[in-house]
């Protein structure tokens, strides 16, 4: 769901502007002030999920997240909006990280990246459900009643109360927490601090390029080649699938020849697509590229639950999934605003295309401050 309501706002952006008068930037700030609050939320819910349990704090940020992706259907402006927005994205930041956690935490060592990419898919599972279902249900029941569907998450949040409990890793470990803060964990020392600066780098590109990338394609597609809203959905769908299959392999490739390996031949290949992609002009040639660019760029979500669950301690290991995971998000919130800003003054493609230069400096991180650890047991 949480997938769902972020590319749903993608393609809404137009008929919420036409609806709300407004600007092209007031429109790019809603999915930042999301994924804005979402580091907040990513921050104290983390935090908080390491201090009385992973199951619990997940059903609250589920309502949370739920009901405020409800009131947007009740917004008059853009203010009211934006302030729905930003507290819905306090939930979202809350329960992708915890979700991973407990996932990391659930599964044997030997298949830890395929697990957290499971978790991944799950975001793309929602992500395509969106770009099919938005063309078919749009023009019946409106912006409104898109947001109106985001309410149903609030129900599932009882039957994952019910039949979930605490992985047995951290029940364990819990009765011997230290008594400081986690997130002073993450900054505890300088080779704590590295892998966590390495983290946000990471992070941020990651979500850089794929905010950037999925919130302006649809956009894109429409002003460059005319492409209508279903036409857009199909074009977008084929690019999410391409992502969908990258994170699955993901997770499989990293289990069997390590961590770092699988990064770099995935940032390697997203460098490469963004720009080839930048540079076509048929029709066809962009749905092929389309699914070997979401293929790399949006690939390597399945392996950051694992990754990070091996970097950081059970006493915080839900904060740095979520703060860590989240900094980025906050950082990649600021894509859909930049990429517009280039394209509107230099076009598209050259937006598109210098966010290669951002998977270069992914790979100097990974080099320098991210070590392997596939295969190890949770600290």
């Amino acid at each position: 769901m949480d997938g769902f309501d972020l590319l749903i706002l993608g393609f809404m952006l137009r008929a919420i502007s036409a609806d709300l008068q407004l600007s092209q930037a007031q429109a790019a700030s809603l999915v930042t002030a999301t994924l804005v609050g979402a580091v907040l939320g990513g921050i104290g819910f983390g935090m908080l999920s390491d201090r009385i349990g992973r199951v619990r704090v997940l059903t609250w940020t589920i309502v949370l997240f739920a009901v405020f992706t409800g009131l947007c259907a009740f917004a008059q402006g853009y203010w009211d909006l934006l302030i729905y927005r930003t507290i819905a994205g306090l939930g979202l930041g809350g329960e992708f990280g915890i979700g991973m956690a407990l996932v990391a935490e659930a599964w044997p060592a030997s298949k830890r990246a395929r697990a957290s990419s499971y978790v991944g898919l799950g975001w793309q599972v929602g992500v395509l459900a969106a770009a099919l279902a938005t063309p078919l249900l749009l023009p019946s029941i409106g912006w409104r009643g898109m947001f109106a569907i985001g309410v149903l998450p609030a129900i599932a949040a009882y039957f994952i109360r019910q039949s979930l409990h605490e992985p047995e890793v951290f029940v364990a470990r819990s009765k011997d927490r230290p008594k400081g803060s986690a997130l002073h964990l993450l900054v505890k020392d300088w080779p704590t601090t590295k892998l966590s600066l390495g983290m946000v780098v990471l992070c941020s590109v990651q979500n850089f390029g794929y905010y950037g990338v999925m919130i302006w394609l649809p956009n894109y597609l429409a002003t460059r080649f005319g492409f209508a809203l279903t036409q857009s959905a199909l074009w977008t769908a084929v690019t999410i699938g391409g992502m969908a299959l990258g994170i699955f392999a993901f997770g499989h490739i990293a289990d069997r020849i390590g961590r770092r390996p699988a990064f770099f031949g995935y940032m390697l290949g997203a460098a490469v697509m963004v720009v080839l992609y930048s540079r076509l002009t048929d029709p066809m040639q962009l749905l092929v590229a389309g699914a070997v660019m979401g293929f790399f760029v949006n690939g390597m979500l399945g392996g950051y639950g694992a990754l990070i669950s091996e970097l950081f301690p059970t006493a915080a290991r839900a904060t740095a999934q979520n703060v860590l995971f989240n900094i980025g998000r906050g950082v990649g919130g600021f894509g859909p605003v930049v990429v517009g800003a280039i394209a509107g003054a230099y076009g598209f493609q050259t937006a598109i295309a210098l966010l290669a230069t951002l998977y270069i400096l992914d790979m100097v991180a990974m080099w320098f401050l991210i070590p392997e650890r596939r295969g190890e047991e949770l600290q």
